[in-house]
């Protein structure tokens, strides 16, 4: 259609170009032209005629040629958008069977469950009813069970939990008891290893010392000159160091008597520089008492810094160096408190070793448990208190004053370290010749372990052997069976433990004797 209309546009134009042609030739040549002109002008114009139909017949063929493609080009569109739908026809029509099929499926299930729905109802009717009837049996039987055991339901369910917890208490305690025989020979091997080998590197001394000096006289007319003349010099002496000076019969001898060991010393220190110089007299005693006591600080500090040099104790704070000097003239049960640290670091950190753990924690806390003896006399609160505030207070390891602070058990071990340093301190408290007790406390403090011994049931007899360091305890054997008889040492070692304060440890035999005795008459 395009074409058609190009080639009739192109034909008028064609028509017009000849009119102006004519028209331009008719000005141009006058009259005498215009017939032959217009003869021109008719050739032309039937010319342009016949070109227009001839272009006109091509246009019109070309039309329907292109027509006649874009009719089979319609055509082909069509048959294949037709074989299409017939395709989503048939599958659709497939799908809406299929569906039909899936529905009548839901309607036979749906019939079956509302069936099953209706046979499940009637079952639980039916188990309703059986458990009536079952409820009412088992009622009419618990009546009976009571009227013939003379009991109600509660008091038989009283007598079967008592029942059931004395037998689970009973395979508890035989638990136990295995679980700690096992625990016992394992570890019993290990600790004796490590005890023994850390009490072998150790070079203790058994020396207990007292609470009196002696001091050796030159002859016997030195006596006098230490009274002086009606007594001012022993009176002037006593009151510048602190102490009782004792001058008795002793030959050449003078005792000096205080609970505190530093006066103490000071006090035989200033004899001692008096008896050598000759002058004595209360100018010249109160002169020498002050140098002694000056003298005395720096012997303090260096008891302090040679003993952590001894250990290899590094880094510590000068004052806590000074109160472990003055442990020095100290003493607990008789036994020296910085020997008895040094012991204790030393042991502590051989265990340490041995058992792979901190051994600086270990010799720092076994060094430092004590230092609160020190200062105990002059502070208030125990020796373990004053040794954690101090250790704290001078920028001490957490770890290292946790482990002090259980060395007595007031608090949980809070590390293995702190095991030791306890382990560590009862060791050296307890071996032989280390301390030493007075014979009333020796005395009360028997008396009141079997005291305590004797006041648990079934306990018949408690006898305190081996200075208090065991008991052993005799049973009823119509009361307390095997079993029982290891709960009970048990529960004494505990109560002991809580509320007995003593050096070492203390063992617990329980015996149970059964005896029969018949006459032959």
């Amino acid at each position: 259609m395009n074409s058609l209309i190009v080639y009739i546009g192109l034909a008028v134009l064609i028509v017009l170009a000849a009119g102006i042609l004519i028209f331009q030739f008719k000005k141009s040549s006058g009259t005498k032209g215009l017939f032959r002109a217009g003869e021109e002008a008719s050739k032309i114009i039937d010319q342009a005629k016949s070109e227009s139909q001839k272009i006109v017949g091509q246009a019109q063929n070309q039309a329907r040629q292109k027509l006649s493609s874009a009719d089979a080009e319609f055509e082909r569109l069509t048959q294949d958008k037709r074989r299409k739908l017939t395709e989503t026809e048939r599958r659709l029509v497939h799908k809406e069977e299929n569906l039909d099929r899936k529905i009548q499926g839901l309607d036979r299930r749906d019939r079956d469950v509302t069936a099953k729905e209706r046979g499940i109802l009637q079952k639980e009717k039916d188990v309703e009813q059986e458990e009536k009837r079952v409820a009412e049996i088992i009622k009419n039987q618990l009546v009976e069970l009571e009227r013939v055991s003379g009991m109600t339901q509660e008091e038989a369910k009283a007598v079967i939990i008592r029942k059931v917890e004395d037998e689970a208490r009973l395979e508890s305690m035989q638990t136990v008891k295995r679980i700690d025989e096992e625990t016992r020979a394992k570890s019993r091997q290990l600790a004796a290893e490590v005890i023994s080998g850390a009490i072998q590197r150790s070079a203790a001394e058994h020396v207990v010392e007292s609470t009196v000096s002696v001091v050796d006289l030159p002859s016997e007319d030195m006596k006098g000159r230490i009274i002086g003349r009606e007594g001012r010099n022993i009176r002037a002496l006593e009151v510048a160091t602190g102490v009782d000076i004792i001058v008795d019969d002793t030959p050449e001898a003078v005792i000096l008597s205080s609970f505190d060991p530093v006066r103490r010393e000071a006090a035989r220190l200033a004899i001692q520089r008096l008896v050598l110089d000759g002058r004595i007299h209360p100018a010249r005693i109160e002169e020498v008492v002050e140098n002694v006591k000056a003298e005395l600080e720096d012997k303090i500090r260096q008891e302090g810094e040679a003993a952590a040099m001894e250990l290899r104790v590094q880094n510590l704070h000068p004052e806590l160096i000074k109160l472990m000097g003055k442990l020095k003239f100290r003493t607990s049960y008789g036994q020296n408190v910085l020997q008895h640290s040094k012991e204790v670091a030393f042991l502590s950190a051989a265990m340490a070793q041995e058992l792979g753990l901190n051994t600086q924690t270990a010799l720092r806390a076994g060094f430092l448990h004590d230092v609160g003896k020190a200062i105990d006399r002059e502070v208030e609160g125990t020796h373990t208190e004053l040794s954690v505030d101090l250790c704290r207070k001078y920028g001490e390891n957490e770890a290292v004053v946790a482990a002090i602070s259980s060395h007595h058990r007031d608090v949980d071990f809070p590390s293995f370290e702190a095991v030791l340093v306890q382990a560590a301190d009862t060791l050296s408290a307890a071996r032989p010749g280390a301390r030493r007790e007075l014979l009333e406390n020796y005395i009360k403090r028997l008396e009141k372990l079997e005291t305590l011994a004797k006041g648990f049931e079934g306990v018949a007899k408690a006898f305190a052997l081996q200075a208090g360091r065991e008991i052993r305890i005799m049973v009823d054997a119509g009361k307390v069976g095997d079993d029982r008889a290891g709960l009970i040492a048990k529960d004494i070692a505990t109560k002991i433990k809580n509320e007995l304060d003593y050096p070492g440890q203390i063992k617990v035999t329980v015996i149970r004797e059964m005896r029969a005795v018949e006459y032959a008459r």
